[in-house]
């Protein structure tokens, strides 16, 4: 594959777990009646910005997930208050449009002073102008003007917090919810492409190539098939092919390997094991085992066995976070996890398949943690409301969130400043 198919690969991974999460929390918000303000993917500055309809679709410079901003989540118009002047355009009787600005320079518009503003209950807003007092009827979808920038009102009814608690549980868990349903999709298709591992290995191959080794200093490349060391034939067996080699410290050996159909002698010298002795050349191998194709039925459980099996080593991985037992050199970040993902599009389409499925798999799983900022904080906090029979107060939930926020991007930063530093000194 060549480069710049690995990167737009690359880049297609991110774009699809990350879409199809927030078009989780798009769609129910919407079938809701909840006004969606913003669909947006990735953070801080905007690169791209179109609105369609009700809801501005963002791409955002920072490829770190993304949001869905619904009205009523945080605070989001200008106050209008009593006394003050604005202008109204109205559009069969209603106003579509209140101007806090500039207002000199807008035509056909009703300027006065505010007596009155309700544009969350009764929609309705009360101007004096020259001494008459005119009460006019809001349109649900008008239109406040500051500053240059639109933004809609939004009814009582079309806020996040005027729904039930069901309907905004479904709205919030829908986001992780719909990536365990691309893993499953994916995992799908991925045993649909590589088909089923029968019981017995026919070949071996080479799993990894050690940086700074013997090996590495060759054309010795991942998954090339090992055909035999110094002309014995290797097999399946693995420990006849370290048996060799432990044997040639210092002594050039020649390993043979077959790619694409065509064998490849590659010449090397192993270099002493510093403890042993045993000649080393930097190379781990895996078995490799024949596959037939997977019947669509059978695809079923292979795919649900596969999702429990990731779903275990997500949490194994969550433990030792918890537990304390890693170092920062074990957390990747969006380069890390950038150059894995490139690594592994270069093997093909149905890896990389598996990988996005891995990945979408760990999205849902990690938004659904009860960590500030996530998905499953939102959830909690909608869980004790249920239980008190009344909402958290919001400023205090917003404090909350914000801090948890602030402190994922602090995390963010430490792990791709370590990122950037292990890509500068060279290690995967």
């Amino acid at each position: 594959m060549h480069t710049i198919q690995v990167v737009f690969m690359t880049v297609m991974v991110f774009f699809v777990i990350v879409t199809i999460h927030e078009w989780g929390h798009y769609y129910f918000a919407k079938r809701a009646g909840i006004l969606v303000r913003e669909f947006a993917i990735g953070f801080g500055p905007k690169l791209f910005s179109i609105k369609r309809g009700e809801t501005r679709y963002t791409l955002r410079l920072i490829p770190a997930g993304g949001f869905v901003r619904m009205a009523g989540e945080d605070p989001e118009l200008v106050e209008v208050q009593p006394g003050q002047t604005v202008a109204v355009r109205l559009n069969e009787d209603l106003v579509t449009r209140i101007y806090l600005d500039r207002l000199d320079e807008r035509a056909n518009v009703i300027r006065g002073e505010v007596e009155a503003i309700d544009i969350e209950k009764n929609l309705t807003i009360a101007l004096e102008t020259d001494g008459i007092i005119e009460k006019y009827r809001v349109h649900p979808q008008a239109l406040m003007i500051a500053k240059g920038r639109e933004t809609q009102i939004a009814p009582i009814d079309r806020q996040f917090g005027s729904k039930s608690v069901w309907a905004r549980v479904l709205a919030i868990a829908a986001g992780p919810i719909m990536n365990f349903v691309l893993a499953f999709v994916l995992f799908f298709a991925y045993f649909q492409m590589a088909g089923v591992p029968l019981d017995n290995p026919d070949h071996l191959l080479v799993a990894e190539v050690v940086d700074g080794k013997p090996a590495s200093k060759t054309d010795l490349k991942q998954y090339d098939v090992i055909d035999s060391v110094n002309g014995v034939k290797i097999g399946t067996d693995y420990d006849k092919m370290i048996d060799v080699i432990a044997k040639s410290p210092n002594k050039s050996i020649t390993l043979t390997v077959i790619r694409d159909g065509k064998t490849i002698s590659i010449p090397m010298t192993p270099l002493p094991d510093p403890e042993t002795g045993d000649g080393k050349v930097g190379i781990s191998a895996a078995y490799h085992y024949p596959t037939r194709d997977a019947g669509f039925m059978e695809t079923f459980p292979l795919t649900a066995k596969a999702m429990k099996n990731m779903t275990i080593a997500i949490f194994d991985g969550f433990k030792k976070l918890i537990l304390g037992d890693f170092k920062l050199d074990d957390l990747g970040g969006p380069v890390r996890t950038a150059q894995v993902t490139g690594q592994i599009a270069a093997q093909g389409f149905s890896e990389l398949t598996k990988w996005t499925a891995i990945l979408s798999l760990y999205l849902g799983i990690f938004n659904l943690l009860p960590i500030p900022a996530l998905d499953g904080s939102r959830l909690l906090f909608l869980l004790l409301e249920a239980l008190r029979g009344r909402p958290i107060d919001p400023n205090r939930e917003s404090m909350v969130h914000f801090i948890g926020f602030a402190m994922l991007m602090l995390l963010m930063l430490a792990v791709t400043y370590n990122d950037i530093l292990r890509l500068v000194r060279g290690e995967q």
